[in-house]
């Protein structure tokens, strides 16, 4: 196992205010590299997501992945004592993430203004439905409103039904991401004007429906030059012929991106479409764009005759990008992902093994490792408390109170 030491984030604390998914996978993938995570949690319950989905013993598998390498404190954040341990971590803290409605933590006294007053160093990353201004600020922000507003459910789904979602949280997923890259980049900053003592932080601000529109390719120059409005393609991609969805004889899915010029002629070879192949017309995607329906047609019709492993067999030996539509039982005994390592074996404290996916982006010096899994609520109180000086006197009366 990769050394603690080893990882290119071990130093780096980092505080996690937040609950749910925006804000905790932000911190997740901070603490898969080493840094120090700490997860302040409510006493009661604690983060919603571990009654979430699937539950073994009342609390969430999702929970072990969401929330692996944290260490969890549970503080009542309504009483003042709470708020001051939470005021003293953030500022020893590398690194605050956050995801509750703007505003919130300014009543608490830890705004990004406040603690930035104190120590100029501060990195803050602020997660939210729609950003820290603008006249939507203060309206509750999920992910699949962002992933509406941003544009993603618009052009989801097939052009004669409702827009769909995509079978996971991708909006809060991508605003993490968002979060990752600009905490990153946020703490390169700080180090090159002065590092933690004498450096400047900075805020990242991160709104769930911005990082969803800034995946949205031309879907603007296109508006705005063009009068184009991206609509719904079902298992297409417009204007990138082909590259669709298709069905094969044994009633399998399989996707076939054949959209570059020299793959066109060898997916138009293998099927046995020598016409299409040769058509001058057909040599550049401008010119296939014109004729899609024909070309999905002969790709159709060439998968009504074949099954899908021999469908695959062929087109990897004509070299076309082509696949079938996994799922995670497809996954789990797929030779490239288990090539990659992609699965991780645990176990829960009763000794349950339990396999959790492997750690992304893999780096060859400094790779992510999962230390241990999503902890019990209030595991890490005496360890956190004790590294802030509090006694074990203090920490009893503080648990007397409600304050843990």
């Amino acid at each position: 196992m990769t050394s603690k030491q080893a990882m290119p984030l071990a130093g780096i604390k980092v505080l996690e205010l937040g609950t749910l998914i925006a804000g905790p996978f932000c911190a997740r993938m901070l603490g898969e590299f080493g840094a120090e995570v700490i997860k302040v949690e409510s006493p009661q319950g604690g983060d919603p997501i571990r009654t979430w989905r699937v539950l073994k013993d009342g609390t969430s598998l999702w929970w072990s992945v969401q929330s692996r390498n944290k260490k969890s404190l549970t503080l009542n954040m309504k009483s003042e004592k709470g708020r001051e341990i939470a005021r003293q971590l953030a500022l020893e803290a590398d690194i605050i993430i956050e995801n509750y409605r703007p505003g919130v933590l300014e009543k608490w006294g830890m705004g990004y203004e406040q603690l930035k007053a104190i120590n100029p160093a501060t990195i803050m990353v602020r997660l939210s439905g729609f950003g820290q201004t603008g006249p939507m600020k203060d309206l509750p922000g999920f992910g699949a409103i962002g992933e509406s507003m941003g544009g993603l459910r618009y052009v989801s789904g097939h052009a004669d039904r409702p827009p769909v979602r995509v079978g996971v949280s991708i909006g809060d997923s991508v605003a993490a991401l968002h979060g990752v890259i600009g905490a990153m980049m946020a703490l390169r900053h700080r180090d090159v004007t002065g590092g933690r003592l004498n450096g400047e932080g900075q805020m990242v601000d991160v709104a769930l429906y911005e990082s969803v529109f800034n995946l949205m390719e031309s879907l603007v120059p296109e508006y705005d030059h063009a009068g184009v409005v991206r609509e719904r393609t079902g298992g297409a991609l417009p204007g990138i012929v082909p590259s669709n969805t298709y069905t094969t004889r044994d009633g399998e899915n399989i996707v076939i991106a054949g959209n570059g010029d020299a793959i066109f002629k060898r997916l138009m070879l293998a099927i046995g479409r020598i016409d299409m192949a040769g058509d001058p017309e057909l040599e550049r995607n401008d010119g296939r764009v014109k004729r899609t329906e024909e070309i999905d047609g002969a790709i159709q019709a060439w998968c009504d005759t074949m099954e899908i492993d021999s469908a695959l067999t062929v087109l990897k030996a004509a070299d076309v990008p082509a696949g079938k539509i996994y799922s995670v039982r497809d996954m789990m005994t797929d030779p490239q992902f288990l090539a990659r390592e992609m699965f991780e074996q645990h176990q829960f404290a009763d000794g349950t093994p339990v396999k959790l996916p492997a750690i992304s982006p893999k780096l060859s010096a400094t790779p992510g490792q999962t230390r241990w899994i999503g902890p019990a609520l209030g595991q890490h109180n005496e360890e956190v408390l004790q590294s802030l000086g509090y006694s074990a006197e203090q920490i009893a009366a503080l648990k007397q109170d409600g304050v843990l």
